[in-house]
């Protein structure tokens, strides 16, 4: 099960679609759906994880703890909306391209993906460009 909570934000609805989809990554990428969380927050909210559970002090769009069982798809899910935003008018990109990345980015970790290495990041970011395309395909037909 997919559920969206938020913290230090106002609650807004999350389109079905997007819940459709994060499942379709998944089967896709032969695991099962277990129970994640995304807990979508504001840039302090986020900070504040990434320094208590991370010892990082700096701001991220993402935080990914994995409770994988085997195949099945188990997590919590942090991200910073205001981090989405910031990022979207940086790169250019629409907010709603930007949030479905970071959130395909998550389940990806949660797949087994990595970024830390420059491979790592390339074939990362390969994935979520064939996935942001799954969603193109899905909800354009």
């Amino acid at each position: 099960m997919i559920q969206f909570f938020f913290e230090s934000i106002e609650p807004t609805p999350i389109d079905q679609a997007i819940e459709h989809w994060l499942k379709q990554v998944i089967v896709n990428e032969h695991k099962k759906v277990g129970d994640i969380n995304y807990i979508l927050c504001d840039d302090d909210y986020l900070l504040k994880i990434n320094q208590d559970y991370l010892q990082h002090d700096y701001y991220t769009d993402i935080i990914t703890f994995d409770y994988v069982k085997g195949s099945t798809i188990n997590g919590d899910i942090f991200v910073s909306l205001s981090r989405i935003s910031d990022n979207a008018s940086t790169l250019s990109k629409s907010y709603d391209e930007e949030f479905r990345r970071v959130l395909v980015h998550g389940i990806l970790h949660l797949c087994g993906y990595k970024d830390k290495t420059e491979q790592e990041a390339s074939e990362m970011r390969n994935k979520e460009d064939e996935y942001l395309n799954l969603w193109n395909t899905l909800n354009n037909s």
